[in-house]
């Protein structure tokens, strides 16, 4: 839907004929949706990037900028979602869009992810470059043999292909260049002869399968399919692939992005760094006159008294702050006594985390592990939820190594104290936000630390 935004204070005139002088600007109209199915309606102008939208609706909700928002394409009834390259446009990615695609404003931790640690996303043995080389090779060399224009890198494996117009499915031997996709139809033969082209790169895109293995009768859950920007909608139009494990799809799918865009992603991967830089000649804080007059106090005595030791001082606040918590249990359960065992089997011993973005309340595993792969599916990935198997219990659900680790938090009472622990009272906290603070700064039992909190957000 195109609508016009006057861009001066002028009273409406119609255009002359010289561009000149013309006083409209096009803006279209886009729907943003949340996890929730909320929507929010945004005009946007016709050449707002996707890093662009992302930032406007990072300021209209209030949200952390952390650069890890993005836009996400979504076909339900195709069952597939991409997230948008920042510097595409958002317009010309909703007019090839089918009626019934829609954006998704969510996070994605893993969206650059492989710039840091690209070992994690391309296995030697998927790398053909590596394969031909006797010695190992360093991961800055592997990301500039994928970046650099004049290298020929290839990606290659065993994939399963959905036949066209088929149920069935057919194991075959793949290869990715920058040129496009490519089957073998003799064994693991590179030699032209045998090479039959699947897939264009340049005027494709690449989507996770989000309905699992059901709606096409996949060998494996690890599908992705290659969507060409034509297709409107139509499955036979869609080629569809299945990997043996959540690495492989991985790295095809994050190949697929560097083939396809190459320098681009390193230059959108380093502009929020860029902006980090340059707005810390500024940043530094100003404090002023009565900030600089404020000292730590103890008023515990008769009187008061300066704390000079600064460490004094912040073991102070750190105690207000444990106090406030306390007091604000006793407030919620309308009591200023110590916590008594009625409260611990109530459930209503502790409620302020209900407020934090990591809590996701009453939702199944399964739930769980959808919401974290959608996230990105980096290490320290995590959430808390609500135990299914003990009511007055919580879960702790993280990511390490691609893969869904699940910790079981349980309350404990001593003294009439109410306590939570997840190593069987090795390591106690008096509230779930504790528990989640040592734990983003210690490992403990965990298999890493906490790092990003699984975030859903309201528009």
């Amino acid at each position: 839907m195109c609508v016009y935004e006057w861009t001066d204070s002028l009273p409406p005139k119609m255009p002359s004929c010289s561009p000149d002088c013309c006083l409209l600007r096009a803006v279209e109209i886009v729907k943003i949706f949340t996890e929730d199915g909320m929507c929010k309606v945004v005009e946007i102008p016709a050449d707002m990037t996707a890093r662009d939208l992302c930032q406007l609706l990072i300021y209209k909700s209030h949200c952390v900028d952390d650069n890890s928002w993005s836009l996400v394409e979504h076909h339900p009834l195709l069952g597939l979602e991409r997230c948008l390259e920042d510097h595409e446009l958002v317009v010309q990615v909703q007019a090839s869009m089918s009626s019934d695609g829609k954006f998704l404003f969510r996070k994605n931790y893993a969206k650059y992810e492989f710039f840091r640690v690209p070992q994690t996303f391309f296995p030697e043995h998927m790398v053909a470059w590596c394969q031909e080389t006797s010695r190992p090779i360093p991961p800055s060399q592997l990301l500039q043999n994928f970046l650099a224009t004049s290298s020929c890198p290839e990606i290659q494996g065993y994939l399963y292909v959905k036949e066209v117009g088929r149920k069935s499915w057919k194991k075959v031997y793949m290869f990715l260049r920058r040129s496009g996709l490519y089957c073998s139809t003799k064994g693991t033969s590179k030699e032209p002869r045998h090479l039959h082209f699947l897939a264009d790169l340049e005027d494709s895109n690449i989507f996770t399968v989000i309905t699992g293995k059901k709606q096409h009768g996949a060998p494996k859950d690890y599908e992705f399919c290659i969507k060409p920007n034509k297709c409107r909608g139509e499955l036979k139009d869609l080629r569809i692939l299945c990997a043996e494990d959540e690495q492989g799809r991985t790295c095809w799918m994050t190949a697929f992005r560097l083939f396809k865009y190459g320098i681009i992603l390193y230059q959108n991967y380093k502009i929020p760094q860029q902006r980090k830089t340059l707005l810390s000649h500024f940043s530094a804080p100003v404090r002023s006159v009565s900030e600089n007059s404020l000292v730590a106090m103890d008023f515990s005595g008769t009187i008061g008294r300066v704390i000079d030791n600064p460490v004094e001082a912040q073991s102070a606040a750190m105690e207000e702050g444990h106090a406030w918590r306390r007091n604000h249990r006793m407030n919620i359960l309308g009591s200023h006594s110590p916590l008594h065992h009625s409260s611990l089997n109530s459930g209503k011993y502790e409620v302020i985390h209900l407020a934090q973005l990591w809590f996701h309340g009453r939702i199944t595993r399964e739930e769980s592990h959808r919401i974290i792969h959608q996230q990105g599916q980096v290490d320290g990935l995590f959430l808390l939820r609500v135990s299914q198997s003990n009511p007055k219990a919580f879960v702790l659900t993280l990511c390490h190594h691609q893969k869904m680790k699940h910790f079981q938090i349980l309350p404990f009472e001593e003294d009439g104290q109410a306590f939570f622990s997840l190593d069987d009272g090795a390591t106690k906290f008096t509230d779930l936000i504790q528990l989640v603070e040592f734990y983003q700064l210690n490992r403990g039992v965990l298999p890493c630390k906490l790092k990003h909190p699984c975030t859903v957000v309201a528009l």
